[in-house]
């Protein structure tokens, strides 16, 4: 692992939220975006190196609203950017770590993800993020 690629804010209501920390950060969103796979809505705020990314649910059986519905808003992971995701993968299921997903899907921010079970991680959800590489044309 290579560092802390961002912090993930579950939130109820995005732009409420963009308000509050755009207020924090003395600063807007960088970016907007739509994982129709996940049934979310991010948005990502920089403060130097850190991103934050918030995350409202886009439906009620979303993993974000049943995460607000059962531990409210705040925290809900944290990713670690990584060069070889499938690698990184094997070897941290070797390691005994349970895996969340079996293959890198897409995420936000251009990124391959997998997240690893909190039961495994002290009660923390892990991702794992990987820059995907778009080939020159």
């Amino acid at each position: 692992m290579k560092n802390v690629e961002h912090i993930g804010i579950a939130v109820r209501d995005l732009e409420a939220a963009e308000k509050l920390f755009g207020a924090l950060f003395n600063s807007k969103p960088y970016k907007k975006e739509t994982i129709a796979s996940e049934l979310v809505e991010t948005s990502f705020f920089k403060i130097n190196q850190t991103k934050i990314e918030l995350l409202q649910a886009m439906d009620a059986d979303s993993a974000i609203a049943k995460f607000i519905e059962k531990k409210g808003e705040g925290f809900h992971h944290v990713a670690f950017e990584v060069d070889d995701i499938v690698s990184e993968m094997e070897r941290l299921k070797g390691e005994g770590f349970t895996l969340l997903n079996d293959k890198p899907k897409p995420g936000a921010d251009n990124k391959l993800v997998c997240f690893l079970h909190p039961k495994g991680t002290n009660g923390i959800l892990i991702e794992l993020c990987q820059e995907i590489i778009k080939p020159d044309r």
